[in-house]
């Protein structure tokens, strides 16, 4: 069971009040119970994988081509900006309060997986033709860049209710990170020429590599039970602080002005580190064979030359992770028929069935800001049963369609989410593949 507060949750789970999740998307969203209890490891889970301009049918799909063109026409169609992403959360522990009638506290545990890797295009371009196609051509190491995180995240928010028309929220973070792997801003370039010396001559200008870890090695050896990571990341790895907050403003009775910003915070990575540097210049003419039998040690010879032109090695500095910042803003208009409900203390809370509205979401990554633009209709269809339907325009496609449902049985409140609805009819096909579904137990 896995989950995770992914571009599928931001779009779907932003702004439905009716489930407790919404407070972990924008710590300032109202809320209408007195408190609610998640199931353990049941309260909120998903997976989100995607692709922004490579399919699994591309390379796996039993079409008769053969693998070597499928991968070259693969190189060909993607660029230094393409990436893959993956996230996962097990939403461990859930829960909250309220406090009087303003206020609402909520607290909570979930262990989260995040996963993004840019396709080096220079890289792999030379690794699958080679050089010699390429003379005089520069081959960039600039676009290497990927980052991995495993971390459980330790939580508790506060909720108030300024005056009728504004809501205003926060939440504090405890980081706790088993595993970090990332590099970016790296530099350099691979260039081939012809050369007398022994026809062909290789420059290695300007690198300057920085790959930085921790979680991977401890006390010298590898990890080789990738699952005891999961068992490190409650306040028993590198610790890190972070915060998000948010808002709901009710700009007239039927229209609804909301943002929040989530995960501003840092990781201190002091435990299990390893690093890898490289920083230099290196001319390569091949290895000119002499045919001189005290003098046949070549390859130690070249990797001394490497080793002197091309500093590198090994270092347990401790170094701090950001976290990816995400921004959301949301504008809804509430429509149709007004309802009125009891909530807590008695209180009655007045809603339209229906409404219709605009998201902007954005997501800091390491090589820039990622954005989705979100349309959304949601429909009241009892009191207890809400739906919301999504179409999106993000990196991934201009036709992502979603459908979302909130309901409640017996103070058991239930929700699912899918998005992408048309890719789920050929994942092969698909760039974005998401679900999510979570039990939590609400008293009004």
């Amino acid at each position: 069971m896995i989950s995770s507060i992914t571009l599928a949750q931001q779009k779907l789970l932003y702004g439905f009040a009716e489930t407790p999740q919404t407070l972990l998307l924008n710590p300032g969203a109202e809320t209408n119970y007195r408190y609610h209890v998640g199931i353990p490891f049941l309260s909120g889970f998903s997976v989100n994988l995607s692709s922004t301009n490579l399919v699994l049918g591309d390379l796996f799909l039993s079409d008769g081509i053969d693998f070597s063109t499928k991968v070259n026409r693969a190189i060909d169609k993607l660029d230094k900006d393409d990436y893959i992403h993956l996230n996962t959360s097990i939403d461990v522990l859930n829960g909250g309060f309220r406090y009087d009638d303003k206020t609402y506290l909520s607290f909570g545990f979930y262990q989260e997986l995040d996963f993004i890797f840019y396709f080096p295009k220079d890289i792999a371009t030379l690794i699958n033709q080679g050089n010699e196609p390429f003379l005089n051509r520069p081959f960039s190491v600039s676009e290497l860049a990927f980052k991995a995180d495993i971390l459980g995240v330790l939580h508790a928010g506060i909720s108030r209710k300024v005056d009728e028309r504004l809501n205003i929220g926060a939440r504090v973070k405890i980081y706790s990170s088993s595993l970090n792997a990332e590099t970016k801003n790296n530099s350099g370039t691979f260039t081939t020429i012809e050369h007398d010396t022994n026809l062909l001559r290789q420059y290695l200008s300007g690198v300057d590599v920085n790959v930085r870890s921790s979680g991977i090695v401890e006390n010298d050896e590898t990890l080789d039970n990738p699952s005891s990571l999961y068992t490190k990341t409650f306040l028993s790895g590198n610790l890190g602080f972070g915060f998000d907050i948010g808002f709901t403003y009710h700009i007239n009775p039927q229209l609804e002005l909301s943002g929040s910003l989530l995960d501003v915070g840092f990781i201190k990575h002091s435990k299990s580190i390893k690093n890898f540097t490289a920083k230099g210049d290196f001319v390569f003419d091949g290895v000119n064979f002499q045919y001189d039998g005290n003098n046949t040690d070549y390859w130690n010879e070249l990797d001394i030359a490497f080793e002197e032109q091309v500093p590198n090695g090994e270092n347990q500095n401790s170094y701090i992770s950001w976290r990816p910042a995400k921004l959301n803003a949301a504008l809804k208009y509430s429509f149709g028929e007004r309802r009125s409900k009891v909530c807590y203390a008695d209180t009655k809370k007045g809603y339209y069935y229906n409404a219709i509205g605009v998201q902007l979401h954005s997501v800091f990554r390491p090589l820039g800001q990622q954005f989705a633009l979100t349309s959304f209709f949601e429909a009241t269809i009892t009191e207890k049963f809400h739906t919301k339907f999504t179409h999106t325009i993000n990196d991934f496609s201009s036709k992502n369609f979603g459908f979302g449902f909130v309901g409640e049985l017996f103070n058991v409140n239930i929700f699912g989410m899918v998005d992408n609805i048309l890719g789920l009819t050929e994942i092969a096909r698909s760039k974005s593949t998401s679900v999510s579904f979570g039990v939590n137990m609400v008293f009004d």
